[in-house]
């Protein structure tokens, strides 16, 4: 996979480098793909937070029809503990997406059993 819309532009794999032991630095740690990749993650946190708030209110007026007034202490409890999981949620994936995205995961070398062995 060499493109696509959820790629950084201008950041080719470094495997050259990576194959000769050479310390690779992340793509983040350039301060023009930083910012594009962590202003792409602060919009898809916002995202996280509309759809958080619906999917709690929607439940929350689910158990309301179902349930009525058990007490509102339950239902704060139920809407907190639904909107909490969702952008938890919302932000690990965010944080694959920034990771993959911006090449940070290319740079990082594969484990070799055979390196961690003693001499």
């Amino acid at each position: 996979m060499n493109g696509g819309p959820w790629r950084v532009r201008g950041l080719p794999p470094r495997i050259g480098a990576r194959m000769a032991g050479e310390m690779v630095r992340s793509p983040l740690d350039e301060s023009e793909t930083s910012a594009f990749a962590w202003a792409r993650f602060r919009r898809m946190m916002r995202w996280w937070a509309v759809a958080s708030a619906l999917i709690a209110a929607v439940v929350m007026a689910w158990f309301w029809q179902d349930f009525g007034l058990i007490s509102i202490h339950f239902y704060i409890a139920v809407a907190l503990g639904i909107a909490c999981t969702v952008m938890m949620t919302g932000a690990l994936m965010s944080l694959v997406f920034l990771s993959s995205g911006s090449g940070h995961d290319e740079v990082v070398r594969d484990f070799e059993p055979e390196d961690d062995q003693p001499g």
